[in-house]
């Protein structure tokens, strides 16, 4: 495979990768070209939202393609763009085989709930002090773990196990389905609108031999003793009246995927309904809980 990176202004990060994707590319990646100086810009967007920005002011782009050739073809069609001078060809080179796979498993390392609950993927070994261990592998659905809203999330129901019946709405890949699972609750439901994160709920509380019930948002019914939702702010104040209704007396509420600063929204949102307050925090997220 062949490299081909390439600079370009922030105005036309989208138009070039397009024209990258129209010939050919593999992959098309953009980063800052001032990273690690004291022109780096910060550019982030919350979870499952885009980026405020297509890129950076300056911004390095680099293109994969299958051999040599292809990736000289594209060099000279673009430069013969009318937009292609503001942009520089920065250079091209093979790039060295290696195991892929190996290279992307080395990147999800165990996680740690709690000293004796980890999340481990299934190349890895579980540490010795393990207990408790959610055997998962990065999949199409949200949530292996290593995001801080679906550890605090475990660590909660690691500290509160007694819960018989689980409702966790919007279950991505039913990780927070299984911890409940795990920590003895007799009845677990994890719905979600999205199929494929239903089949991956399904298929990872079959080999972690925890029994789920997966299914879309109308499988929910009546109460439960606790109903988890890691979500995002928005989805979270809309669902409110639904999620809340789903509580049932004695019963706790846990949201997340919250950040910090959206605290008083979500209990404002919630004020007629339940006192929400913050529960945990972590890398600028926070846990909120409310009992019934």
């Amino acid at each position: 495979m062949f490299e081909l990176s390439l600079m370009c202004p922030e105005g036309l990060v989208e138009v070039l990768s397009d024209a990258l994707d129209a010939l050919d590319a593999l992959s098309v990646s953009v980063e800052d070209a001032d990273a690690q100086t004291d022109a780096e810009q910060a550019l982030f967007g919350e979870p499952g939202m885009p980026a405020p920005k297509d890129g950076w002011q300056r911004s390095r782009v680099t293109a994969l393609f299958a051999d040599e050739a292809l990736a000289r073809d594209a060099a000279s069609v673009l430069q013969a763009q009318d937009f292609f001078p503001q942009c520089q060809l920065l250079g091209m080179a093979a790039v060295p085989d290696q195991d892929w796979v190996r290279l992307t498993q080395s990147q999800f390392a165990p996680v740690e709930i709690t000293p004796e609950f980890w999340i481990v993927p299934t190349w890895h070994a579980p540490p010795a002090q393990a207990r408790r261990v959610i055997r998962l592998d990065p999949g199409l659905a949200f949530g292996t773990g290593t995001h801080p809203t679906t550890r605090m999330c475990l660590r909660w129901i690691a500290a509160y196990p007694q819960a018989a019946r689980v409702l966790d709405y919007g279950c991505g890949s039913g990780i927070l389905a299984i911890g409940a699972a795990m920590y003895g609750a007799a009845e677990v439901v994890a719905v979600d609108i999205d199929q494929a994160a239903v089949e991956s709920t399904r298929q990872n509380a079959a080999a972690n031999g925890v029994e789920v019930v997966a299914g879309l948002p109308e499988r929910a019914s009546g109460q439960y003793d606790l109903v988890l939702a890691n979500i995002l702010a928005t989805p979270l104040k809309v669902l409110a009246p639904l999620l809340c209704a789903h509580v049932g007396t004695g019963g706790h509420l846990v949201l997340a995927g919250i950040l910090e600063r959206q605290t008083q929204e979500l209990v404002q949102a919630y004020a007629s309904l339940c006192a929400l307050s913050v529960a945990d925090s972590e890398d600028g997220w926070v846990l909120m809980t409310a009992q019934f």
